[in-house]
């Protein structure tokens, strides 16, 4: 197997933010030339399939700035430094819809966009909710929805479900 590792040269940060940081590396190639790579750095999140007993899974339906678009979501948060993935899991639930789980199952992890980034996200699934109050962050706006398999499919046909992390787990869940 060919050795495709790229070695950093030099590494400068050009950006540090609230939740993420940017930084340009300067890097060897295999074939001994060189190039540059800009790395979006995160500190991880979380990522909840929350289904209910109706078996519907719980959504949130956010405006996302990037996309300049209102998108549904699988609930989802940054991790703080050092926090455990699924207390941080068991937060998010909670804060953006109100549902904490009796039954948690750690699902899978996975990188976001490896090309640029290293976020990793955690994907929990719960089960056994029961409904409370959401405690969302003060500039967060998010609004709780529960749909069944076939209606997610059609929010992902109507590009009303577009992320990443929300496909993926409906496709685990259809698995399961």
């Amino acid at each position: 197997m060919k050795n495709l590792e790229e070695k950093t040269l030099t590494s400068e940060k050009i950006y540090k933010g609230k939740i993420i940081d940017l930084q340009v590396d300067k890097v060897s190639l295999p074939d001994g030339g060189t190039s540059y790579r800009e790395i979006v750095k995160h500190p991880g999140a979380v990522a909840i399939m929350a289904i209910t007993n109706e078996q519907k899974l719980v959504l949130v339906r956010q405006y996302r700035k990037a996309l300049e678009k209102t998108i549904y979501e699988i609930p989802a948060g940054k991790l703080d430094i050092g926090e455990e993935p699924k207390i941080c899991a068991k937060r998010e639930l909670q804060e953006e819809t109100g549902y904490s789980a009796n039954t948690w199952k750690k699902l899978v992890g996975f990188y976001t966009s490896p090309g640029f980034a290293d976020e990793f996200i955690h994907l929990y699934e719960a089960s056994q909710l029961t409904l409370g109050e959401t405690s969302p962050d003060e500039d967060e706006f998010v609004e709780r929805v529960e749909l069944t398999w076939d209606e997610c499919l059609d929010k992902i046909s109507s590009g009303e479900i577009c992320d990443a992390k929300t496909v993926h787990a409906i496709t685990l869940w259809k698995l399961k």
